[in-house]
């Protein structure tokens, strides 16, 4: 077995051969299962870990197509979808649907991430690291309590292939709603590279301005790939004081983020 090809280099290969629709037609090396218990689950991406529930395909899509259908339902709901809605995928079945919707609340239950405590930046990596193989940018948010125990780790929005576009009114809005003491914020460079980039940056002082305004504590922003991060707390630069101006008075822009809030919270 080659130890060192990727799942998704091994399916390029195996492409023209293969005509199987369940994962037992994959060739070895290819084969879920086998990478699970070689390696592990959390080697294994979540189209691949979604192969394995599903276990087999329809005529006309193989379960890995049928597993990448069902991670972009999901991929597009913060909570988890009814058994209609996983009904509604073409090849799913309501057989497939209740055991995925079944698997889920069951994780959920067991060993979601509310009450993980959140210490430095590794544990944010830790909890959205699996959005790492995205093709698209997606900006996350992870709202604590007091004791900074997870509350929620969301997705707040989706971007283009290279960047993603974020008002700070979608990350307070959830962490408002969760009464939520600090938060943490994430995204993925699908480039690989993580150093910042000036959009970063101006979203990350907007985050820090609104959240000094509204008294919660910024833990992080943390830009990751599927194997590093780059953290801004780690690298000391949620340290500069909100904008203000030389009367002690918030700047133009922190008037502006502080009424932005204050019509979002009488909205909500």
């Amino acid at each position: 077995m080659r130890n060192n090809i990727s799942y998704t280099d091994c399916f390029a290969e195996a492409k023209a051969g293969y005509t199987g629709k369940s994962l037992l037609d994959l060739p070895p090396e290819c084969r879920p299962r086998e990478r699970l218990a070689e390696k592990g689950p959390q080697a294994l991406s979540d189209s691949e870990l979604l192969a394995i529930v599903l276990n087999t395909g329809v005529k006309g899509k193989d379960v890995r197509e049928l597993a990448g259908e069902l991670l972009r339902l999901l991929d597009s709901r913060n909570e988890i979808p009814s058994t209609g809605e996983l009904s509604k995928i073409p090849g799913m079945g309501g057989s497939k649907a209740c055991a995925i919707a079944a698997m889920l609340e069951f994780g959920r239950r067991r060993w979601g991430s509310t009450g993980c405590v959140v210490r430095n930046p590794c544990d944010v990596f830790s909890l959205v690291r699996h959005n790492a193989d995205r093709k698209q940018e997606r900006f996350l948010s992870v709202s604590m309590n007091g004791a900074h125990e997870v509350l929620a780790v969301r997705v707040v929005t989706v971007g283009l292939v290279n960047r993603t576009i974020v008002h700070p009114r979608e990350v307070f809005a959830d962490l408002i709603q969760d009464r939520a003491a600090a938060f943490a914020v994430a995204h993925n460079h699908p480039s690989g590279r993580l150093f910042p980039s000036p959009e970063d940056d101006e979203i990350t002082d907007r985050l820090r301005a609104a959240a000094a305004i509204l008294g919660l504590d910024f833990m992080d922003h943390v830009i990751f790939s599927n194997t590093d991060f780059y953290s801004y707390q780690g690298n000391g630069r949620l340290e500069e004081p909100v904008e203000r101006t030389e009367h002690g008075k918030l700047s133009r822009k922190g008037e502006d983020i502080r009424r932005g809030l204050l019509e979002l919270m009488e909205e909500l």
